[in-house]
C-alpha cells in the first residue's frame, strides 16, 4: 500500500513539472487589447465562421468565371464606391452582424482570418497578385493596429486570433477594379469585376484618415457571397438579390478614379480641379458607351424617317376615309329621315248621259 502511494506521488510531481515547462500551451498570449475580453462583446475567431466550399459551389464558380485573355478590346477601370450612399448601402449595412446578416467587409474579414482567401499588399501605384505580395493575417492586424488575442493551438496547427467586433475597422469606401471587354469570338461586350479593396477610416492625432487595406480577387470571394442575400431597397424589404448579383448586375454607383494607362496615372494626377475631374469622368463614361454603340450596325436615319412618314400618310388616309364614310352615312340617314311624298289620288271622271256610239258602225 505504501508503494502505491509512493508511485502516485511521483506521478503527480512529474505532471506538475511538465506543465510548468510548457506554459504557452496553457495560457493564451495577449496582444494589444486582449484584456478587453471581459466586455462581453461579440468576438470573431478563425475556424468557426463560414462553412467550407462544396463541390457544387466550386463548379458554379468555374462556370461563372469569364476568361478575358482573348479579348480583342479591353479597358481596365478603377472605381471608388461610397458605401454610405443609398445605392451602395446594401454592401455596408448592417454595420455589425445582425440576425445572420453580414456586410461585405465583415465577410471578407472572416474569410481572411480563417485562411480561406488570400489578400495582397496595397502599394498605391499598382497591384500585384503574386505569392510574394500575399499579406498574412497577423501582419495585417499589426499594420492597421487592430487589437487581437492570439491563442496557440497544439498539434502543429496554426494559432487562432480572437478580435472584438468593435475593433474591426470601419470600412466606408471600396475600390473596385473592373475590365470592360469585347469578346469577338462570342460577340459579347461585357464588364468583369476583377478585384476589390476595402478602405478603412481610422482616427489619428490629426483627425480621420483613409487607409486602403489590401486587394483581393473577386473570383476568390464570389463562392462565399453568391449565397449571401441582401436587402436592396427601403420599400421592398424582401431579400431577393445576393452580393454576387449586386456586382454582376452592376447595381452599385461608383466614380472613376483611375484607368489603366501607359504612364500609370490616376485621374487626380492630371485633373487638378473638381470640374476637370468631373469632365474627365464623364468623358471616359461616354467613351465606354460609344464603343458599345459602334459595335453594332445602326439603322439609316433617312430610311427610318421615310418609313415613319409613310406610316403617317397611311394613318391620315385611313382617318380621312373613315370621316368620308361617316359623312356619307350621315347623308343617307338624313335622306331617310325626310318626310315621305304624298300619294296622288285619282279623280273619277264624270259619267255621260248619252250613250256612246262606235265609229265603225257608221
Amino acid at each position: 500500500m505504501k508503494r502505491f502511494y509512493y508511485i502516485c506521488s511521483i506521478f503527480l510531481v512529474l505532471t506538475v513539472f511538465v506543465q510548468a515547462q510548457n506554459p504557452d500551451q496553457r495560457a493564451p498570449r495577449m496582444s494589444r487589447g486582449g484584456d478587453r475580453q471581459s466586455r462581453g462583446e461579440q468576438q470573431v475567431e478563425n475556424n468557426n465562421g463560414l462553412p467550407e466550399l462544396t463541390v457544387r459551389a466550386q463548379i458554379m464558380n468555374e462556370q461563372l468565371t469569364r476568361e478575358i485573355g482573348n479579348a480583342r478590346w479591353m479597358r481596365v477601370i478603377y472605381r471608388e464606391l461610397d458605401l454610405t450612399k443609398e445605392k451602395n448601402a446594401p454592401l455596408y449595412y448592417p454595420v455589425q452582424e445582425m440576425n445572420g446578416m453580414k456586410n461585405l467587409f465583415t465577410t471578407l474579414f472572416q474569410l481572411v482570418s480563417e485562411g480561406k482567401i488570400n489578400v495582397y499588399e496595397y502599394s498605391g501605384d499598382s497591384e500585384s497578385f503574386d505569392d510574394e505580395n500575399i499579406l498574412p493575417f497577423k501582419e495585417m492586424l499589426e499594420k492597421f493596429s487592430i487589437y487581437y488575442e492570439e491563442v496557440p493551438a497544439g498539434g502543429g496547427q496554426p494559432a487562432r486570433y480572437v478580435i472584438n467586433a468593435s475593433d474591426i475597422p470601419d470600412v466606408r469606401s471600396l475600390y473596385v477594379k473592373e475590365a470592360w471587354y469585347f469578346d469577338q469570338n462570342n460577340s459579347i461586350y461585357d464588364v468583369k469585376t476583377l478585384a476589390v479593396c476595402p478602405i478603412a477610416f481610422v482616427l489619428t492625432d490629426i483627425g480621420e484618415q483613409r487607409q486602403a487595406m489590401f486587394w483581393t480577387k473577386y473570383e476568390d470571394i464570389r463562392p462565399y457571397v453568391q449565397n449571401s442575400y441582401i436587402m436592396t431597397s427601403n420599400v421592398n424589404n424582401a431579400k431577393t438579390f445576393t452580393i454576387d448579383d449586386y456586382f454582376r448586375r452592376r447595381m452599385f454607383d461608383g466614380e472613376i478614379v483611375k484607368t489603366e494607362n501607359l504612364m500609370n496615372l490616376a485621374l487626380r494626377e492630371y485633373c487638378p480641379t473638381p470640374d476637370s475631374m468631373l469632365a474627365e469622368q464623364q468623358r471616359i463614361e461616354h467613351q465606354l458607351k460609344s464603343f458599345n454603340d459602334s459595335l453594332w450596325i445602326q439603322p439609316d436615319t433617312t430610311v427610318v424617317l421615310s418609313k415613319k412618314e409613310a406610316k403617317k400618310v397611311k394613318s391620315a388616309k385611313r382617318g380621312s376615309s373613315k370621316e368620308e364614310g361617316v359623312s356619307s352615312n350621315d347623308k343617307t340617314a338624313a335622306k331617310k329621315e325626310k318626310a315621305p311624298k304624298q300619294q296622288k289620288t285619282k279623280t273619277e271622271k264624270a259619267t255621260k248621259s248619252a250613250p256612246s256610239r262606235s265609229i265603225r258602225r257608221r
